[in-house]
């Protein structure tokens, strides 16, 4: 498989009153042709500024690259200016945010809103934008597409918003689409839907999906490769069944027993991941997890682990790897694709 996109040791920081926040940390993975990649983690680990990176939505400032590089179809993206980002942001890299309520623009129709991002182009008349707007909301499942079209977003329903908000991804025919937790603020039946519609579209446009999420779920149902992120930094990386059957991060074990399978039962109480994430205002010299990991040493508090590979694949920042560490087996590996 070709590569779409090259994250290498990529940094991103932000300058605020009380300090240097380090948000995203040595982060490096690739994106192929076609494939759906999985970012998770906990809330504030980095996996949205990273993704955000590649589209150059982070404000900068406060926010600045401190090192690292970001390849789009071999194009540096951290040293293109405002005037080339248009022709890549909406146009070959497609973004899906997180609320569509608060994404759309309430003041205007539904079809302007699509119609936007091809009046640009100044290639169209008004009957053809009207054509293609209607045709995409087509293709994400919308009914009546043409009464849609006239709507205001108010007027819609939360997952009918969120196919809008797809509908404008795709307006570009992008190369990559990245969806940042697109059905956070939807109930479970809407939920697969959505999910179901990107990957449908996703294998019919052939088109490379980063998707971002905190549900192991969603990843397990909808991922060929996943990234673990934890305090700022990818701390396993692997095919789904991986991560999964092969659980090598305490961290990734910690999610993994966090959550209830079928053969939970109601009197069975979830075994949470003590304590709390790290300070990135003064991120820990060692690995970020030491301080709520029952595994670590006292190597882990001292200095960072280096990026051990498992196989060609899968990869992971811990100690436990080292050839003079204890084994561990981990108590949570599971495979949720029955559950997803």
């Amino acid at each position: 498989m070709d590569k779409i996109l090259e994250v290498k040791d990529l940094n991103f920081s932000f300058k605020t009153y009380g300090g240097i926040v380090k948000s995203v940390r040595g982060v490096s993975f690739d994106v192929n042709e076609g494939e759906i990649i999985g970012i998770v983690g906990e809330s504030g680990c980095g996996k949205s500024v990273t993704a955000q990176c590649i589209v150059r939505l982070n404000p900068e400032p406060p926010g600045y690259f401190e090192g690292g590089s970001i390849k789009y179809k071999g194009k540096e993206i951290t040293s293109m200016s405002d005037n080339e980002m248009r022709n890549i942001r909406g146009v070959e890299i497609g973004f899906i945010f997180q609320d569509p309520m608060t994404s759309l623009n309430p003041t205007m129709k539904v079809g302007k809103q699509i119609e936007e991002l091809f009046v640009q182009r100044k290639i169209y008349s008004k009957q053809q934008l009207k054509e293609k707007a209607i045709n995409i909301l087509k293709l994400v499942g919308i009914s009546d597409a043409e009464r849609r079209y006239k709507q205001y977003p108010h007027e819609l329903s939360g997952g009918m918003k969120q196919r809008v908000m797809i509908a404008i991804a795709l307006v570009g025919n992008p190369s990559v689409i990245i969806a940042d937790e697109p059905t956070t603020s939807l109930d479970v039946t809407i939920e697969a839907q959505i999910l179901d519609l990107l990957k449908d579209l996703q294998k019919k446009l052939k088109t490379s999906v980063i998707l971002i999420t905190h549900d192991l779920g969603v990843i397990a149902k909808m991922c060929d490769r996943v990234l673990v992120m934890y305090g700022g930094k990818i701390v396993e990386k692997g095919l789904v069944d991986d991560i999964f059957y092969n659980t090598k991060h305490p961290y990734t074990s910690g999610l993994l027993c966090s959550i209830a399978s079928l053969e939970t039962s109601k009197e069975e109480e979830l075994q949470p991941i003590e304590g709390t994430p790290p300070d990135l205002f003064s991120p820990p010299i060692g690995c970020p997890f030491a301080a709520r990991c029952e595994y670590a040493m006292d190597i882990c508090y001292k200095a960072m682990p280096p990026e051990y590979t498992i196989t060609n694949e899968h990869a992971t920042l811990c100690w436990l790897e080292h050839e003079f560490a204890n084994h561990v087996v981990f108590p949570c590996k599971r495979i949720l694709k029955e559950e997803a």
